[in-house]
């Protein structure tokens, strides 16, 4: 009877453990992390990522069994341990490392560790929240340990009541003539000697629950620190991790601290880029980049890429390559390769987060001739720019701050010594400082300014050599005076401000090299008189205004060769237009004109005419004095024919005539013919 009742105790005893990790859930978690770990211990990429840090020659584990249960000896894997002999199953017999492998890794293994690094993280997350699995694991060791005491404690005093003998007394007497008799148990001392034996067994196990639970309470198991490993390989940014998470990784110690060692390789986000790098580069060969390569409105040879994960080291091989535009691209890192694009002279970052090795930015400093940066912050505006000495053209894409009272954080441009051309589309008080800095070399400069009010312009007075000034959406009611300072400025463009009248206009009669102006997009009413005093113009932007008269004289402006007035409330053309001749383009379309006069086609110079969207009737024979007319467009008028002298202008083709098809067709066949030969 003593013998079953140990049994019994055993058997529950071993059980325990499984019954409660499929109770709570928590066994999942177990497998789960088994199979990452074995995983993480076969990937190929562990090996190469572990001899690239560290130097870490590939070894050969000849004897790494799947059942980690064979160290029961080990404190951590008495009976009913943590890891279950079923789910380290996963986990390799034999670990060899073909020396070939270490220094290859394909497109297949490369997405598989990527994965592998999800799987970590997601993993980690959801571990590290709670410590059930650590909870348990002590609670069940102090009940084991308990078990143990009572266990010995009462079969001890059972194993000292055998007896070998045994009074036996009978009612009757026999024919011995003896009523009492003393009986000798033949099996007696066999189970003495077995009892003791068990009672052994049960000791060591008892003392190995007892060391084990020395163990838990030695050190803290709910944090593990990973800081050999950092130490050993080299990668520093391997994190220490908590709760159930270190507490399985002190448990995996107990069997292999290669297993975990391994396992942080997929901890570290700097081996994670390095393996996102060389997927990249996979992806994106050189071959398959040459392809991408375009001509851009620069006539520069570029190469543009979208929300990728890095920047492809391929890129580097496209010695051609002219111009690199990168956008909403993370951890950019630009590497001292990029000296071998010898024809590279534009960079564009357009919200891209960039890291420049310091060999990278002498050669940038030595050949970067423009750069372009749209930021979201601030604080993303790479650093090196201010360094970049032989810079010419720089153009800013980002919010500043609108308030003067806070300092605009731009650094100074004092060591952009060959700036010409600067750019800054933002949300600014004033022009900032730093471009002071830079005024007394700067070309052109363009403030784009989304419709923030711009104050504050003293510092234009400064810029003596500036020839090209574009005041973009800057909330402006009225010309800026600083502007008038600016002897030697030959285009300005005051585009979408809020100009109504522009009486200031005289005072360009002293920018004797203004050739372009640019007032479209306002709220101007009227030309003044006074810009017959502009003589030097010769291209005027007034679209899209409000002008309902338009005088005389401003076809005094003799010189003008480009005209647009679209896109207002104009009913009469002067007949004055017909002294502009040098006139190339004029545009008075989506206006409100009833008739155009003779004189204009006195024009013969005129290119482009386009007269469309108005509420013209007819078309004069005299257009076709125009012979050099190549584009024309009547459409959205109440014409009802086309005169065939349109025949005459011999530059004029079907694709440069913009008309209805209908209308089209009233031409003459030989004329229609003749437009639509190419």
């Amino acid at each position: 009877m003593v013998g079953c009742v140990y049994g019994l105790h055993l058997c529950s005893y071993a059980d325990d453990w499984s019954v409660w990790m499929y109770i709570t859930g928590s066994s999942s978690k177990i497998e789960h992390f088994i199979s990452i770990l074995g995983k993480c211990f076969d990937s190929p990429w562990t090996t190469r990522a572990l001899s690239e840090v560290s130097g870490e020659e590939p070894e050969e584990k000849d004897n790494r069994k799947n059942n980690l249960t064979k160290a029961t000896t080990n404190p951590c894997t008495s009976e009913g341990n943590l890891v279950k002999t079923q789910s380290l199953k996963s986990i390799p017999e034999k670990f060899v490392v073909d020396k070939t492998s270490a220094g290859a890794l394909d497109k297949k293994e490369g997405e598989q560790a990527k994965a592998l690094f999800e799987k970590v993280k997601k993993f980690r997350l959801h571990v590290e929240e709670g410590d059930l699995l650590y909870a348990m694991y002590v609670r069940q060791t102090i009940l084991k340990v308990i078990k143990f005491l009572i266990i010995i404690g009462y079969n001890s005093a059972l194993v000292s009541e055998v007896q070998f003998t045994v009074d036996c007394n009978v009612d009757i007497q026999d024919m011995t003539g003896y009523k009492n008799f003393s009986c000798n148990h033949t099996m007696a001392h066999l189970f003495s000697k077995l009892s003791i034996c068990y009672l052994c067994f049960v000791s060591v196990y008892g003392l190995t629950c007892l060391y084990t639970l020395y163990w838990l309470f030695y050190r803290s198991l709910k944090e593990y620190s990973f800081e050999y490993v950092r130490q050993e390989t080299g990668i520093d940014d391997i994190p220490d991790v908590k709760n159930d998470f270190a507490f399985m990784f002190h448990m995996i110690d107990q069997y292999d601290p290669l297993y975990s060692k391994r396992f942080a390789v997929f901890l570290s986000e700097v081996s994670e880029n390095k393996l996102k790098q060389l997927n990249l580069n996979n992806e994106w060969t050189a071959d398959k980049l040459r392809q991408r390569l375009q001509t851009n409105a620069h006539n520069r040879l570029e190469i543009q890429l979208f929300m990728l994960s890095g920047l492809p080291d391929t890129v580097f091989e496209i010695t051609e390559l002219q111009s690199l535009k990168l956008e909403i691209i993370n951890n950019v890192m630009i590497p001292a390769t990029i000296a071998q694009l010898d024809n590279l002279q534009e960079l564009s970052l357009y919200q891209c987060s960039v890291k420049i090795h310091s060999a990278a930015l002498a050669f940038l400093k030595e050949n970067l001739k423009i750069l372009r940066v749209k930021f979201d912050d601030i604080r993303e505006l790479p650093p090196w720019m201010y360094g970049l000495r032989n810079l010419e053209e720089l153009y800013l894409i980002g919010c500043l701050s609108p308030d003067i009272s806070k300092n605009i954080t731009l650094e100074s441009f004092r060591e952009l010594k060959s700036l010409k051309i600067l750019c800054i589309k933002s949300n600014l008080a004033k022009i900032p400082q730093p471009v002071a800095d830079v005024s007394s070399h700067l070309q052109k400069l363009c403030v784009h300014n989304d419709g923030t009010r711009l104050v504050m312009l003293n510092n234009l007075k400064k810029m003596g050599n500036l020839t090209d000034l574009e005041l973009v959406h800057c909330d402006l009611e009225r010309i800026p005076h600083a502007v008038f300072s600016l002897l030697t400025l030959q285009e300005l463009d005051l585009k979408e401000n809020n100009l109504k009248s522009i009486e200031e206009i005289v005072s360009f009669q002293h920018l004797r090299k203004l050739t372009i102006l640019k007032l479209w997009y306002n709220s101007i009413t009227y030309i003044p008189e006074h810009i017959k005093k502009l003589s030097s113009l010769e291209r005027l932007y007034f679209s899209h205004n409000k002008i309902e008269v338009l005088p005389s004289h401003l076809f005094l402006c003799n010189k003008l060769r480009y005209l647009d007035l679209s896109y207002n409330d104009i009913r009469f053309i002067p007949p004055e237009i017909g002294v502009l001749q040098s006139l190339q383009y004029f545009s008075i379309s989506c206006n409100k004109v009833e008739s155009v006069p003779d004189e204009l086609y006195f024009c013969k110079k005129l290119k482009t005419l386009k007269i469309g969207k108005n509420n013209l009737c007819a078309l004069s024979p005299k257009i076709g004095n125009l012979v050099f007319l190549s584009y024309l467009d009547v459409k959205g008028n109440h014409f009802e024919t086309l005169p065939p002298e349109l025949g005459e202008c011999r530059a004029l083709k079907k694709n440069g005539f913009i008309v209805e098809d209908t209308l089209f067709e009233t031409l003459p066949s030989d004329v229609r013919e003749q437009m639509k030969l190419e």
